[in-house]
């Protein structure tokens, strides 16, 4: 595993309420601000003590100045820092695991609230795998966190030292590779997919490189209707992903 290891401050009711219940282990304490009588956050205190937590109560400036002034919504939790797994932990987790799990591939997304909704979007359409290049892509930080909505905590995140080896090695494992590209000719919703489906999704504005196209099995659009032809990468993969979820028929 490739693991960072620093505690980090997570904020939020719901981030730190979904840490506390998918791994209660590495929160080492939930601080509170003193003087709020908010209900959520006696629920945040109840779930803390109740799994053993240290609770703390601070002066709201304290928790303003750790969030570094973010919406912090009167809750913290020190965590240890987000533990990433590398390419090899993926594939062993794919080759113990019963059924074709699809794989959800980011090149290069950099804004975190982008990255955290594509988090919250990819966990909620029952994908359990990301992978994230190395270098030139945002973290899980304590934003992604929060704008997961907490849904960081339950997926597993592998970061990639060289995303075109990556997904050549997964279209070897008998992985068919999907782009989404706005000027593919093929509408995503024409397309019948292979379970074993991995998913690229490109950059915010420059979307998918070149040298990643490459080694896309085929490229899809989303149909647009009006002057403005492209979408908010999270708002894209969010459309992508249950398109994938229907045809499956979870629904």
């Amino acid at each position: 595993m490739d693991k960072q290891r620093s505690p980090i401050f997570i904020f939020g009711v719901n981030p730190v309420l979904e840490k506390l219940r998918a791994a209660p282990r590495e929160v080492a304490e939930v601080i509170l601000a003193r003087g709020a009588q908010r209900p959520a956050l006696r629920s945040v205190e109840e779930e803390a003590r109740r799994l053993g937590r240290r609770v703390r109560y601070v002066e709201p400036e304290l928790l303003q100045r750790l969030s570094e002034g973010a919406r912090h919504q009167g809750v913290l939790a020190k965590v240890e820092g987000f533990s990433y797994g590398s390419f090899e932990d993926l594939f062993r987790e794919l080759s113990s695991a019963p059924g074709h799990d699809s794989i959800l591939f980011l090149d290069g997304v950099t804004d975190p609230r982008n990255f955290g909704a594509l988090l919250r979007s990819a966990e909620g359409a029952g994908i359990r795998h990301i992978v994230i290049p190395k270098h030139r892509s945002v973290g899980v930080t304590p934003v992604v966190v929060k704008t997961s909505a907490g849904a960081a905590h339950y997926l597993k995140i592998y970061r990639a030292s060289n995303l075109r080896r990556a997904l050549s090695s997964v279209k070897e494992r008998g992985y068919w590779v999907v782009g989404l590209d706005a000027q593919a000719k093929e509408s995503l919703y024409t397309k019948s997919y292979p379970e074993k489906l991995a998913v690229v999704l490109g950059a915010e504005g420059a979307g998918i490189r070149p040298l990643i196209q490459q080694e896309c099995d085929f490229l899809v659009s989303i149909p647009m209707r009006g002057e403005v032809q492209s979408l908010n990468v999270a708002v894209a993969g969010g459309i992508f992903l249950y398109e994938l979820l229907r045809q499956k028929g979870k629904f």
